[in-house]
């Protein structure tokens, strides 16, 4: 990958069916296997409650930094095929899945389309984001213009899962 192509981007992973450390791994997995994705580091993973209907599992989250040298808009389908070969099926808002893939940050570009926001329109008010993020990029500033591990700090907590 040419550096000078690549931009700094940050997914969110999320799952909260059957196996959810296995689902978050193999993400990881194919992932490294895009041409165009380099994976620089990923968080720890945390659990935390569902948001929106709470009539589900918790969920399992985690954070990956990677450079790319594709653009937003194909990075969206790479990350939304990943999600279709491992069965994710979108059924109600906020519901259970077997994996979410999220593109939190894309360097400094801003998008606003129906199938596209960056910087992710949830992303400053979910400890379930913002703590893994702190971890892996304390000092990164986020689009409120604090430092990620600012932001984390201030809300509530999210349980690291020991594995």
């Amino acid at each position: 990958m040419n550096a000078k192509e690549a931009v700094t981007c940050y997914l969110g992973l999320g799952s909260n069916i059957g196996d959810r450390r296995a689902n978050l791994d193999e993400v990881v997995q194919r992932l490294a296997q895009i041409p165009t994705l380099e994976i620089v580091r990923t968080s720890s993973i945390y659990e935390t409650a569902p948001v929106g209907p709470q009539d589900q599992s918790d969920f399992f989250n985690q954070v990956v930094q990677a450079e790319v040298s594709c653009s937003g808009r194909r990075l969206l389908k790479l990350v939304q095929g990943i999600e279709q070969d491992m069965g994710r099926v979108r059924t109600r808002r906020w519901g259970e899945r077997i994996i979410d893939i999220d593109i939190l940050l894309y360097g400094d570009e801003t998008v606003d389309k129906p199938d596209l926001q960056i910087p992710h329109p949830q992303m400053l008010a979910r400890q379930f984001v913002l703590v893994p993020l702190a971890e892996i990029a304390p000092d990164l500033v986020l689009p409120d213009g604090r430092r990620a591990a600012e932001a984390a700090a201030a809300g509530a907590r999210v349980r690291r899962v020991e594995l």
